[in-house]
């Protein structure tokens, strides 16, 4: 199993989507022209009344250092799970709570468990980042991938984890960036053996909101109770709030002090917490997100499959496309102001993911790739 030492004077810098302002300036286009198909939000956009909430905050005052009203919002949201405001932890993006879980258990890792992180990849960068930033090291367990898509042999995990004692085991679940999503039973397993080892499991379920099978996997619950398993939700992706930032983590009481001691005052800003308010209030939203999520994969699988390009089954807001040549498709598209992501740095030099928009518009993207595709098919 690879191993690669950390260096955390120079930290390589996790590869992102989104569209680039310094891309855009070289390609001589504008952002309001283009399509950003690289980041997977809701297609809808932010729920109704989120732009009256932000413009109703004065500007003038401190936002609330501890995100009182929203972590207790939250906790009510999960009730049927059996959360208190003690179990939740709001972060200015769930990217901020990686952080701090890498600061507290590579930092500091637990007795009996190295300072290291276990990686179930092709995954999010951020997790490699955030880990040498701490000065930890990085060990990889690395999807089966065929026909019919990518998979992980929990057993497997749970073994690394027992012979590695990693003082985390990162699972993003759906993942990212192949849509994969591990069922509920599976990661107990992989929370056992973390248990045993004196680590954290942590479950980034940034996407699961979206994804139709959601209650197959969602550990809110067993987070919630079980002291060696971390569940991390994404209000930036589910309500389309990409700009403020905003995301949540799930666990026992303990470890929520544990990452809320390192967390700086006003991380979560007063506009991004008015937002997340009047969103996760509407509850009819996420139903209407879904349903556009099925018609935009729908409509991207069945145009691609049509022209040969192979789609790996996803249970995301995004599809992962194998055509080849992935940087190139990618900078052909962009030349035409679509964005998808090249996933190169996840180590599928031939795959694209394309994150779901509205109809009209993965109709705009597949028309473009159609058109590449007859200039040249074998890429």
């Amino acid at each position: 199993m690879p191993k690669d030492p950390p260096n955390p004077a120079q930290p390589t810098r996790p590869v992102h989507g989104g569209i680039k302002e310094a891309e855009l300036r070289e390609l001589g286009l504008r952002l309001e022209d283009c399509l950003d198909f690289s980041a997977s939000v809701s297609p809808l956009g932010p729920p109704e009344g989120v732009a009256d909430a932000i413009a109703a905050v004065d500007l003038t005052a401190y936002p609330d250092p501890h995100c009182l009203a929203l972590t207790e919002v939250i906790a009510e949201h999960h009730s049927g799970e059996g959360l208190s405001a003690a179990n939740v932890i709001v972060g200015n993006g769930s990217t901020e709570i990686i952080h701090l879980l890498t600061r507290a258990w590579i930092g500091s890792p637990p007795a009996g468990c190295a300072r290291s992180a276990l990686l179930l990849t092709p995954t999010y960068g951020e997790y490699d980042g955030a880990v040498r930033i701490s000065g930890g090291e990085v060990t990889t367990l690395t999807a089966t991938r065929c026909s019919e898509g990518f998979s992980w042999d929990a057993a497997a995990v749970a073994a690394a984890i027992a012979d590695q004692r990693p003082a985390l085991t990162f699972v993003c679940n759906p993942n990212n960036p192949t849509g994969v999503l591990m069922a509920q039973e599976q990661l107990a397993a992989i929370a056992d053996a973390a248990a045993d080892a004196g680590g954290l499991l942590v479950v980034d379920e940034a996407y699961i909101n979206l994804s139709e099978r959601r209650e197959d996997a969602d550990v809110i619950a067993l987070a919630a109770r079980h002291g060696s398993i971390i569940a991390l939700r994404s209000m930036t992706k589910d309500y389309a709030l990409t700009a403020l930032r905003l995301g949540y983590a799930v666990a026992s009481a303990p470890v929520i002090a544990r990452l809320a001691a390192l967390q700086p005052d006003w991380s979560v800003n007063g506009l991004a917490q008015a937002a997340g308010l009047v969103a996760i209030a509407d509850d009819a939203y996420l139903e209407r997100a879904r349903e556009a999520v099925a018609a935009s994969r729908d409509c991207v699988v069945d145009r691609l499959t049509a022209l040969g390009i192979r789609c790996y089954p996803t249970e995301a807001n995004f599809v992962l496309a194998q055509v080849g040549d992935a940087g190139r498709l990618r900078d052909a598209l962009a030349r035409r102001g679509l964005f998808v992501r090249d996933c190169t740095s996840f180590g599928l030099p031939d795959c694209i993911r394309i994150g779901l928009r509205p109809v009209e518009d993965c109709e705009r993207l597949a028309d473009a790739i159609a058109d590449l595709w007859s200039e040249e098919p074998q890429r």
